[in-house]
């Protein structure tokens, strides 16, 4: 709209060519010139009726105005952006419907749960789809997974390989050269993880790199509460810069976080939940949940966030925060091949249910700072 304010008169074609030049001889040159004044003001400095005033001012504002855009028209120029970005297929064919291909590229997803719930496990099948040769249905490129806590398994990496990929991990050497296409990194402080930040930008197979996984986020921030950092948010600028590296090499960035006691007046909702229903039950149920650990600022850095759980003995895999997907609920298992659906029809969750976190038997329960 601003370049179109500067467009001159002169320049108008659709405009008459007796009322152009009277604009012109005004010294009227620009279509922000002629938009500032009132429609009185232009009848008595060309010397018009107030209907010719009023139209000049109407074909102008048809000229330089931005042309309307209908929900749909939105809707699918986002759908061919997210097409042209590309996505890291997950294999869990609900899930990637939902997500509209899989994890987006150049953007970050969060994976939030209880530790023992299956976030390493997803992470490691995602590190092999990642590195998997794209005859096999993979991305045939390197993968960065920074392993915070020391929790990748090769041995895990290849029986998962091994059950998923049988025909692709009995040929010779496969096994072995996709191994090498995964570098993992162990940073023991949100210095190094910077630093190993940088190494990925310099790194000369840069554009190879397909995936970039952090295991966990919360895990290095919690590090930084046990030095005595201060209690502002230690995350600061590494929101940006993450976010900007996935931008920048339109690549999948994949993290971690873990789960944190909610306190007793803390906000049960985030921005981007949307509350259909105002009960007291839901309040109270809302209550008794854990929620994810990094805070609000963290919450709005993710593009999209999947939330793991345990119901009655039951995993679930839920689609808490998606620019595509209503909020959705899978049932799910951890086995031989990793995680796995057990149904692909996933189930809407109203209100707050969506980011509320269960997990019966749970002690485990990460605290930052003064949330203690």
């Amino acid at each position: 709209m601003a370049k179109k304010e500067v467009m001159k008169i002169s320049e108008m074609g659709s405009l008459p060519k007796s009322t152009r030049n009277k604009f012109l001889a005004r010294n009227i040159i620009t279509a922000k010139d002629a938009l500032s004044l009132t429609e009185f003001e232009l009848m008595e400095l060309l010397d018009v009726s107030l209907a010719d005033a009023t139209l000049a001012v109407a074909l102008i504002s048809e000229i330089v105005s931005p042309p309307y855009q209908t929900v749909q028209f939105l809707l699918e120029q986002r759908m061919k952006k997210e097409h042209r970005m590309g996505h890291l297929p997950t294999l869990l064919k609900g899930l990637d419907a939902a997500l509209f291909g899989g994890i987006p590229f150049g953007t970050l997803t969060e994976l939030v749960g209880p530790s023992g719930i299956g976030k390493t496990q997803f992470c490691l099948k995602l590190s092999l789809l990642a590195a998997l040769p794209s005859g096999y249905g993979g991305l045939d490129g390197h993968v960065i997974y920074i392993d915070v806590e020391s929790k990748f398994s090769s041995k895990r990496l290849i029986e998962i390989g091994y059950n998923s990929f049988p025909i692709a991990f009995c040929s010779d050497g496969l096994a072995k050269e996709m191994a090498g296409r995964i570098t993992v990194l162990r940073p023991g402080s949100l210095a190094e993880f910077t630093e190993s930040l940088q190494k990925v930008k310099a790194s000369p197979l840069q554009n190879k790199v397909k995936l970039l996984i952090v295991d966990s986020m919360a895990a290095l921030v919690s590090g930084e509460y046990e030095q005595g950092a201060s209690k502002k948010h230690p995350l600061g600028w590494h929101i940006s810069s993450i976010k900007s590296l996935a931008e920048e090499l339109r690549i999948p960035i994949v993290m971690t976080n873990q789960v944190r006691a909610r306190s007793a007046n803390q906000i049960t909702r985030y921005s981007f939940e949307e509350s259909r229903t105002g009960s007291v039950e839901d309040s109270r149920q809302s209550d008794s949940h854990l929620v994810a650990a990094l805070g609000i600022h963290w919450a709005h850095a993710v593009t999209v966030r999947l939330v793991l759980e345990s119901r009655s003995g039951q995993r679930f895999i839920k689609v808490a925060k998606s620019p595509m997907s209503p909020p959705l609920s899978f049932p799910f298992e951890v086995t031989s091949m990793g995680v796995v659906l057990l149904n692909d029809d996933g189930v809407e969750m109203p209100g707050p249910q969506i980011n509320a976190i269960d997990h019966q038997g749970h002690s485990d329960i990460i605290y930052h700072g003064d949330q203690r």
